[in-house]
């Protein structure tokens, strides 16, 4: 679909409801988006485009694509432009799953970009997160996760090497480090700490995101029986995904 087409749409849904013109923009692409009419990873028109065909201010553009970005309708890619996002993925926040087997079951297509990987002695933070100690030998990995070439995660691990010694020897564009991870050390135990941050800039650089765009961590420590297999920081972008968590009450 042309871009004039796309701004033709937005323009003819605009209304004249008396509501503030930035709430009037979300609403007309909002209302896109939901009759199919603006698909799923379709480029939006530019704050330029949008200014031009609706008339309105810079200001009232830019508001109504960072709060529908903040709301999971739009993602912003840094330097690349502004799309319709796909409806959220989700980790399960209680259980540890593969990032590439939830990604399939979703129907997407998964890959990964090793940032590094290699290994070094560990400091004293480290060596109390594995249960070793200081100056040990660790592995560490830092890279990407992409849901149909947009990136949704960065995971940046640690781990020891006694219980997982080939680590660094493995195909991971094949085979996830959960892959590996589960056929050497199988899980016995977990724990999590999750929290909303702001990444840095080197993390906004490596998931394409906005300046204050927030993202969800997760810190996590694993177990198999009585050893400290990995810790790892898994940094979700805000608006890409969310977590899923399910439990049992007593009424």
């Amino acid at each position: 679909m042309s871009e004039q087409r796309t701004v033709a749409q937005l323009a003819a849904a605009m209304g004249e409801e008396p509501a503030p013109i930035y709430q009037r923009v979300k609403q007309a692409i909002v209302s896109q988006i939901r009759e199919g009419h603006w698909k799923a990873n379709q480029r939006v028109p530019s704050e330029s485009e949008l200014v031009s065909a609706l008339g309105v201010s810079r200001m009232t553009i830019n508001r109504a694509l960072r709060e529908l970005t903040g709301e999971g309708f739009l993602v912003r890619m840094q330097g690349v432009g502004t799309f319709v996002a796909e409806m959220k993925g989700y980790t399960a926040m209680l259980e540890v799953h593969n990032i590439a087997d939830e990604i399939a079951q979703r129907g997407h297509r998964h890959s990964c970009n090793i940032l590094s990987i290699g290994q070094t002695k560990a400091d004293p933070e480290q060596a109390a997160l594995l249960g070793l100690s200081t100056g040990q030998t660790l592995f560490h990995s830092l890279m990407v996760h992409y849901e149909n070439d947009l990136p949704v995660q960065l995971e940046d691990r640690l781990v020891n090497p006694l219980v997982a010694p080939d680590y660094l020897t493995q195909d991971y564009h094949s085979v996830t480090p959960y892959t590996y991870l589960m056929r050497v050390a199988p899980l016995t135990a977990g724990e999590h700490i999750v929290e909303a941050v702001l990444p840095d800039l080197r993390q906004r650089k490596h998931l394409a995101l906005d300046e204050h765009e927030p993202c969800l961590l997760i810190r996590r420590q694993t177990w198999s029986d009585t050893k400290i297999v990995t810790y790892a920081r898994l940094l979700y972008p805000g608006s890409r995904y969310k977590l899923l968590g399910r439990f049992r009450g007593h009424g």
